[in-house]
This record gives structure tokens, C-alpha cells and sequence, in this order.
């Protein structure tokens, strides 16, 4: 291996301490707590070496959420890969969205800091992008085969998404069972819901 390859390496597996440690604190303190500070204080590096790798805290937060989103579309494409029937999988793909959240909690906070995906996130992170496509599939093929084909899609999308955002954010600190129970309850109906709202 030569200097120049062994070099790159090097920096490469520098970076990757860096998300490692970035990604730890994330699980253990939560997303408001990245600091490159206290990266750099993790992996005995010094902050100019940070900073040679992500141009700021809101970088290395891009990273984590890229890496949220490849995770969350990994669940939900497993679940719409599940079943054929586009309904069913919009069902699974519902509840893959709802167990990613409870089980991701940290990742979960820090990717809809920005808000539930817009077209607008999407052009900025490609992740993201992925993502919605995986949703708006299913969603679109199960217009197609409803009584009304002429429902807008990317309504549908979003309401979808806000759907599941909305009730995944006021749950997402209940801790007795009794709540988590009505939380998938209210859940349950709303999936139905939405599936009859096109089904027609």
C-alpha cells in the first residue's frame, strides 16, 4: 500500500471514530447533547482534527440523520415487501414507521428536528428522498387499484406521514403500558382509516 493510500485510510478511519463516538452520544444523551467538544474529548483527538472532517455540529448531525433514514427505510421496506396487497403493506409499513420510532427514540428526535420530510428536505438529503419513495409506492398502487384513482397521491403522502408523525410524537414519552395500549388502539383506527379514505 502506498503513502498516499495508506494515508486515506488513515482519515477515513479517523471520520468513522468520529460518527462511531458522534452516534454513541447520540444514544446515550440524546442529539441535543452533540457537542465537538466532547467528541473530540471521546476520541482523544483534538477539535481542529474534527473540524478537518465535518465543518460542524449540524454536519456531523446530517450524517446521524442520513444514517437514521437508511435504517428507517430498511423497516418499512422489509414490511412492504412482506405482503403484495398495497393496503396491507401501507398497514405494515404503518406500523414498521411506529416500531422504528419507540426503538430509535434518540435517532428518531434528531431526523424530524426538521420537520415531518418535505420535497424541500428531500432535495437536500437524498435518505430522505429514498425514503418517501419506498412510501409513496404503495400508496400509489393502492390508488390505482381503488374505486377512486383520481385521488391525489402526494395528498395522501403526506397525510400519511403526519398521521404517523403526529401520534409518534405524542406518544414517544409514555412509559406505562395502559398508554402504549391506547396508543396503538388510536393507531389502529387511524390506519383503517386512512385506507378506507382511499379505498373508497
Amino acid at each position: 500500500m502506498g503513502i498516499s493510500e495508506r494515508k486515506q485510510r488513515q482519515k477515513e478511519e479517523v471520520k468513522q471514530s468520529i460518527v462511531c463516538a458522534a452516534r454513541q452520544m447520540l444514544i446515550d444523551e440524546g442529539w441535543q447533547s452533540l457537542s465537538i467538544r466532547k467528541i473530540a474529548d471521546a476520541i482523544e483527538y483534538s477539535i481542529p482534527v474534527i473540524y478537518g472532517h465535518f465543518e460542524n455540529k449540524e454536519a456531523l448531525q446530517l450524517e446521524l440523520t442520513r444514517e437514521g433514514y437508511n435504517m428507517l427505510s430498511q423497516k418499512v421496506k422489509e414490511a412492504q415487501e412482506s405482503v403484495e396487497d398495497p393496503a396491507l403493506q401501507i398497514e405494515k409499513m404503518a406500523y414498521a414507521y411506529w416500531e422504528f420510532a419507540f426503538s430509535n427514540k434518540q435517532y428518531y428526535q434528531m431526523m424530524y428536528g426538521l420537520g415531518i420530510p418535505t420535497c424541500e428536505n428531500a432535495k437536500k438529503i437524498e435518505e430522505i428522498k429514498l425514503f418517501g419513495d419506498i412510501i409513496r409506492k404503495s400508496i400509489s398502487e393502492f390508488i390505482a387499484k381503488s374505486n377512486r384513482p383520481e385521488t391525489d397521491m402526494y395528498l395522501k403522502f403526506h397525510v400519511f406521514l403526519s398521521m404517523l408523525h403526529g401520534q409518534v410524537s405524542i406518544n414517544l414519552d409514555s412509559q406505562t403500558a395502559t398508554n402504549k395500549e391506547m396508543a396503538l388502539l388510536v393507531l389502529k383506527d387511524s390506519i383503517l382509516s386512512f385506507v378506507n379514505s382511499i379505498r373508497g
